[in-house]
């Protein structure tokens, strides 16, 4: 069972290798505690407990490390600064003919409201409730 375990050890460091994300590093580590066990004990129910015990630590104690590591985290730009900023439209908004232009805190950006319908005349007031890309997405401000 030696070479064996020692085949699926490679394997699973090769296929992690081959691999952006983790996917098979537990298995590899399983391996490796297999293949020791294996020295000590020709049991291969020995061995296979071994290997699924130090496989499924391996996963409880990285899993979440690299979870965190890995997910995707939003940055925050100084464009968030205008999100729940009031502004004067200085063409009028519409989504289907698609125009639409705000001024907020002294800038001039292209806008849209949050669904087809509501046309947003020049002049109203509005605020900004998010930013997509490079337009803000605004509705009606009463007065």
């Amino acid at each position: 069972m030696l070479w064996i375990w020692l085949a699926l050890l490679v394997v699973f460091v090769v296929i992690e290798a081959a691999t952006a994300q983790l996917v098979t590093i537990w298995f590899a580590v399983g391996s490796l505690g297999a293949l020791i066990v294996s020295l000590f004990t020709d049991s291969l129910p020995i061995q296979i407990t071994v290997f699924v015990i130090i496989s499924l630590i391996a996963i409880a104690i990285t899993r979440p490390l690299a979870k965190k590591i890995t997910d995707a985290k939003i940055q925050a730009t100084n464009a968030d600064m205008y999100i729940g900023k009031e502004g004067v439209v200085t063409e009028c908004i519409n989504n289907i003919d698609a125009t639409g232009v705000v001024k907020v805190s002294g800038s001039v950006w292209t806008a849209r409201t949050e669904d087809d319908k509501t046309i947003i005349p020049e002049g109203a007031h509005i605020e900004v409730i998010r930013i997509e890309g490079v337009k803000l997405i605004v509705k009606f401000k009463e007065a």
